[in-house]
């Protein structure tokens, strides 16, 4: 009798669609860009570098990393120079991840080196070949290759797989944060053990997970507490306290206050520390009592605060801002990246809301937060006068056909687009509240993305008639696209229509920056041969 028939589970299956091996010379650079879904860079001689969207990976011989389309790659080659393999390669389902492989993205485990190096050596001479039979073998080849990388890296997989799960139940958090989570249940919910589920949160937040629970709750309340007249005992339900006893007390831990004095402080307007938020003052009529400053990128010059002093976050200098005695330090969502935890040690910290696009609502808050709500009426007021008065300039300077603008980020990294008039820093300026068409690219691109880095060949189909662009200094600003056949190939290009920006103002959601831009539109289109690059 025949045993019966189990079938197989079926393997993903990948195809190898390019070998390259590369030299680059000592202490040149080159950019990449991938077309394929996957790539591995194997390392044959020399040392280097690898930038990927912004985080450095060592090169060096012997070294494999595994890539993932979508990241802008930069090689930078040491002393010595630096050679490597590139194969670029899909799999057969196009929604697959590189976990399908059991290979993380980033470094990889390959030993012993040499007989990856064998199998490499043989996929670059055969890459040109035109025989049927020795086209599938170099494919076997390549899943030989895949495999060899696949067993030694499985740990990895387990590991990356692991943090997925725990940034899972920290967005879960996020958004109940009212829950009554227990440690037990966050970590049965990422299926590990509570000591490996509380390492692993302690190395992505920072925090322990209670601890990171708590002070999503007292962000809530702080909102609450000034943009609301619930009661307290209200707030401490709505955050998820059923003490208000217990409130109180982690409240005064985590602001340095208790609800009920943060909530009557009466607070000098001129007295705040709000970083990357001081347009949303200067709309109000209020000075920062000292304004945030980048090594990198300066300050925010548009805003004119030429007298207000400076405070350069990457230094970390809490005592430096506390002599400042701000009385009141106003955070958005970004804090964390800046790490700026530590701010309520100096003063009460209130967090905004995260309203993104919605500036108006930002702008609200803040004013409420000072009891200046009319100013926030008059400031929208005035702005949307402003953009409306612009609005019907523009259509009766251009015969009423307005035409097609992008906005470009550009940087040794990346190209960034910016998205159309829902999303971004720019897309609600310049296509809804100034009427400008959105270029074809955009709407078929990214219709619901803020932006999207672009390769060169992306770039050749940007038919905008005028571009405005802006450089991101932290990045490397990358002006040499300005030399490339790509980029003098745009119509806008040809046609003298390039038009440089400023960075902060364009790369903002607050209103006076809004503001701005709209006055560079207005002078770039009356008088032409205004900020051409």
């Amino acid at each position: 009798m025949l045993d019966e028939t189990v079938r197989l589970r079926p393997a993903a299956r990948h195809e190898l669609l390019s070998v390259a091996f590369v030299r680059e010379e000592a202490f040149k650079e080159r950019t990449a860009y991938l077309d394929a879904r996957f790539a591995l860079v194997a390392v044959t001689a020399g040392k280097g570098r690898l930038i990927v969207d912004g985080e450095g990976y060592e090169l060096r011989q012997g070294s494999v990393q595994l890539l993932e389309r979508g990241k802008a790659l930069r090689f930078e080659a040491a002393d010595g120079g630096v050679s490597f393999y590139l194969l670029g390669f899909e799999r057969e389902d196009e929604g697959g991840s590189a976990e399908g492989l059991q290979l993380p993205p980033g470094a990889l485990a390959c030993t012993p080196f040499s007989q990856a190096l064998l199998l490499l050596d043989a996929l670059y001479r055969q890459r040109e070949t035109e025989d049927e039979l020795e086209a599938f073998e170099n494919q076997v080849r390549f899943g030989e290759l895949l495999l060899l990388l696949g067993k030694q890296n499985r740990s990895a997989t387990y590991e990356a797989r692991a943090r997925r799960d725990v940034l899972h139940t920290v967005e879960e958090m996020q958004t109940n944060y009212a829950h009554p989570y227990t440690v037990d249940q966050l970590a049965s919910s990422a299926d590990m053990t509570r000591a490996k589920y509380t390492q692993l949160f302690k190395e992505l937040t920072n925090q322990l997970p209670l601890e990171f629970l708590n002070g999503l709750r007292i962000e809530k309340a702080q909102q609450l507490l000034l943009l609301s007249q619930d009661k307290l005992v209200e707030i401490a339900n709505t955050v998820g306290y059923n003490d208000e006893y217990y409130f109180n007390r982690r409240f005064k831990q985590e602001v340095g206050v208790t609800p009920g004095q943060f909530r009557r402080q009466r607070r000098d307007p001129n007295r705040a520390f709000a970083p990357f938020l001081e347009d949303f003052l200067v709309a109000l009529e209020m000075k920062p009592i000292v304004q945030f400053y980048d090594r990198i990128w300066g300050r925010q010059e548009y805003l004119g605060l030429h007298d207000v002093p400076e405070f350069e976050l990457s230094t970390g200098d809490w005592d430096e801002l506390a002599d400042y005695r701000p009385e009141l330090i106003i955070l958005d969502a970004g804090y964390r990246r800046w790490s700026l935890e530590r701010c309520r040690e100096i003063a009460p910290v209130f967090r905004l809301p995260s309203t993104g696009e919605d500036w108006r609502a930002t702008l609200h808050a803040i004013a409420a937060v000072f009891g200046i709500q009319d100013r926030a009426a008059e400031a929208i007021k005035q702005y949307e006068n402003k953009a409306g008065e612009a609005r019907q300039s523009l259509l009766d300077a251009l015969g009423g056909t307005m035409p097609s603008v992008a906005v470009l980020r550009i940087s040794d990294l990346a190209v960034y687009l910016y998205g159309g008039r829902q999303l971004g820093y720019t897309g609600p300026v310049l296509y809804g509240d100034l009427g400008l068409r959105e270029p074809e690219l955009i709407g078929s691109l990214m219709p619901q993305e803020r932006r999207v880095a672009i390769d060169p060949q992306t770039l050749t189909r940007l038919d905008a008639d005028h571009l405005f662009i802006t450089f991101d200094k932290r990045e490397g600003e990358g002006r040499e696209l300005l030399d490339s056949p790509e980029w003098k190939a745009l119509p806008a290009v040809r046609n003298g229509h390039v038009h440089e920006m400023d960075f902060f103002a364009w790369m903002n959601y607050g209103v006076m920056s809004h503001l701005r831009k709209i006055e560079d539109v207005l002078r770039v289109f009356r008088i032409g041969a205004a900020n051409k690059v």
